[in-house]
């Protein structure tokens, strides 16, 4: 009967982005999962029905990304078995995608560092929800003005980081002329009690007035002086070996003449 069944464990919500997947254990034999996820004032929706996997992708049934929603995990028999039994079910953590789902990493569209001023530009991670004409959402569109982004930067080969706020989608921030910097930005929600801040963008690093001695030191210098010491003393040595062979080759010649002229 159903009441055999295995029930899952170790239930988690995964999600970024609003992209949300629900894992758990073990994986059957003999039997499936089939997930219902219920929201506190909306219809259950079932997903993955009769499933042999330990996941499922549940994004479509939380739409309304601010209600909360549990998962009941059923344990279900083959669907040509008895299915008038009430299945074995797990029961998830709450879960409200608006203030739990992780922010995805910035896109940085662009940047520049002109004399004193560094600048830029940046573009939200979109999400799998779509407006009617079916383009897809943005964080920002979601978040509206809950949704800020940090600039941490500094001075490139240094640990000094500073940092700036926006929420607009570019940074302008004075910095040394002649100075390279690195950089990354990051989407943070500060009403959040948890999942404040969201991943880090690429670290990305200017390169004005870089040379070979900014970004290898005086060990690159040495080389090269050894290197040139070994050309110019090549230079020297060689022709003066050359010249001695050419010598020690014509007096030989010389030498060989003399005795075939003595017999």
């Amino acid at each position: 009967g159903y009441e055999a069944l295995p029930k899952a464990v170790n239930i988690t919500w995964s999600s970024i982005n609003f992209k949300t997947i629900l894992q758990w254990q073990p994986k059957p034999s003999g039997y499936f999962y089939t997930v219902e996820i219920h929201g506190q004032t909306s219809d259950v929706k079932r997903k993955c029905i009769l499933t042999s996997e330990t996941e499922c992708d549940v994004t479509d049934a939380l739409r309304d990304v601010k209600e909360t929603y549990t998962a009941h995990i059923l344990s279900v028999k083959p669907a040509e078995m008895d299915n008038f039994e009430e299945p074995p079910f797990a029961v998830s953590e709450k879960f409200t995608p608006y203030s739990q789902t992780v922010i995805g990493k910035p896109e940085i569209k662009d940047y520049s560092q002109k004399g004193s001023k560094l600048n830029v530009v940046f573009k939200d991670p979109f999400t799998p929800y779509m407006f009617p004409n079916g383009s897809f959402l943005s964080i920002q569109d979601i978040f509206q003005h809950d949704l800020e982004y940090k600039l941490y930067y500094w001075k490139d080969q240094s640990s000094g980081k500073k940092d700036v706020t926006t929420k607009s989608h570019n940074f302008e921030v004075s910095v040394d002329s002649g100075k390279n910097y690195c950089f990354f930005v990051q989407g943070i929600i500060p009403s959040r009690r948890e999942n404040r801040n969201g991943q880090e963008s690429r670290v990305l690093c200017t390169s004005v007035g870089r040379n070979i001695l900014d970004e290898y030191g005086t060990e690159v210098f040495i080389i090269l002086a050894v290197i040139a010491v070994a050309v110019i003393t090549l230079a020297i040595v060689l022709p003066v070996v050359l010249c001695k062979r050419k010598k020690a080759k014509k007096a030989r010649a010389v030498r060989e003449k003399e005795l075939l002229n003595g017999v």
